[in-house]
């Protein structure tokens, strides 16, 4: 079902604005990812993919308090939408059943 095709590193950026519910900003993602998958996160390539995702209806973002730390600039948190949960658990769902066919097996390499 190509509607709810998510590339890996937009189902990760996905899976981590649920994780971090309301605190999932730029920032904080960036830093969540790279700590929970041990790898660099540019800033490009993370909001090229909420950029994207947000165009497909998978996330919602809204403004914050604006804070005179970041020069007056206020934060964008980001939210699943329905349409976004759908495409998480479509995906969960396609993974879960390959899995659940390899043959055992195969495995035991």
């Amino acid at each position: 079902m190509k509607k709810y095709q998510l590339g890996e590193f937009e189902e990760i950026v996905l899976l981590t604005v649920g994780v971090l519910y309301n605190e999932a900003y730029g920032v904080a993602i960036k830093q969540e990812i790279e700590n929970r998958l041990k790898r660099k996160v540019s800033v490009g390539a993370m909001q090229s993919a909420l950029r994207r995702m947000e165009k497909k209806g998978f996330i919602d973002s809204r403004l914050g308090e604006v804070n005179k730390l970041r020069g007056g600039k206020p934060k964008r948190y980001f939210t699943i939408t329905a349409y976004g949960r759908d495409a998480l658990r479509h995906s969960q769902d396609v993974r879960t059943s390959l899995w659940n066919d390899i043959p055992k097996v195969a495995l035991d390499i």
